[in-house]
């Protein structure tokens, strides 16, 4: 990028800024210079109803990016998800965090502000996005609570993904609020983590996001597709499912082998 071009982009996002600012959607707890994009292209409804209506969603998802030679999946062994049953999908906003350098006494006694911001990404973003939170994998302290999670329902977020720990986990069921998370603690956050920045690249378990990748998720796990794959993912996951519906149907009515040998494997083809 040429330093004209870096400095066009700085003061469209400043733009950006101050138009949502404006607008009563900038919470103030993370500093301006931390929030690397504001505006950018997101998956259509359309697209991502098409993605939900999928059978085993992740399961072929997983699949079609081995095939593009993509690292986009994490099971839910790592990141199990907080309500059993759940399907999810939309666009990736991001929001990474660092721990703190002092200890949580000495910033409660100097009376430090709160470094910690989900909000200011919620109200930053769209209905249908999917919050990916990345603290690391620590398993400590929460990056999340029931509030926040309420805050994220009534922004119309379909679910958090967290590379952290969260808690208040009885008022998140409560609520029905989507999270997949690496781990629960009843430890606050206050004083022990900061954001540091918000939709820039983060890290969910080995897996690398960027804000505007589609977010897929449900029992088996999740996995996320580039946004400029989007288009070629949901296409193949269609004809792999009618493949594998008609291969239902023949071992449902006891067809024999040389019937099923052709579709056997379609998805790997």
């Amino acid at each position: 990028m040429s330093a004209a071009q870096a400095t066009s982009t700085t003061q469209t996002l400043a733009e950006e800024y101050d138009e949502y600012k404006a607008a009563g959607r900038i919470w103030g707890q993370v500093p301006q210079d931390r929030i690397k994009r504001i505006k950018f292209p997101r998956v259509s409804k359309a697209t991502i109803d098409q993605y939900l209506a999928l059978q085993d969603m992740t399961t072929t998802v997983s699949d079609i990016l081995d095939g593009l030679g993509l690292r986009g999946v994490v099971a839910s062994t790592h990141l199990p998800p907080l309500l059993p049953g759940k399907k999810i999908a939309g666009t990736a906003v991001t929001l990474r965090n660092i721990p703190e350098r002092k200890t949580p006494t000495q910033g409660a006694y100097d009376k430090d502000p709160i470094k910690m911001s989900t909000r200011e990404v919620y109200y930053l973003s769209e209905p249908g996005d999917i919050l990916v939170a990345d603290f690391g994998g620590n398993l400590d302290v929460s990056n999340m609570g029931g509030q926040s999670c309420t805050v994220a329902k009534t922004s119309g977020f379909a679910g958090s993904i967290v590379n952290g720990a969260v808690r208040d986990l009885t008022a998140i069921r409560e609520i029905d609020y989507p999270v997949w998370a690496k781990g629960a603690t009843p430890i606050t956050g206050k004083f022990r983590m900061e954001a540091i920045e918000i939709n820039g690249p983060v890290t969910v378990h080995d897996i690398v996001v960027y804000a505007g990748d589609l977010i897929v998720a449900d029992d088996s796990g999740i996995c996320v597709v580039p946004f400029e794959h989007v288009d070629r993912v949901i296409a193949e996951a269609q004809a792999i499912e009618q493949a594998e519906d008609v291969m239902r149907d023949l071992i449902n009515n006891k067809r024999p082998i040389s019937e099923l040998r052709p579709l056997f494997r379609k998805r790997y083809d």
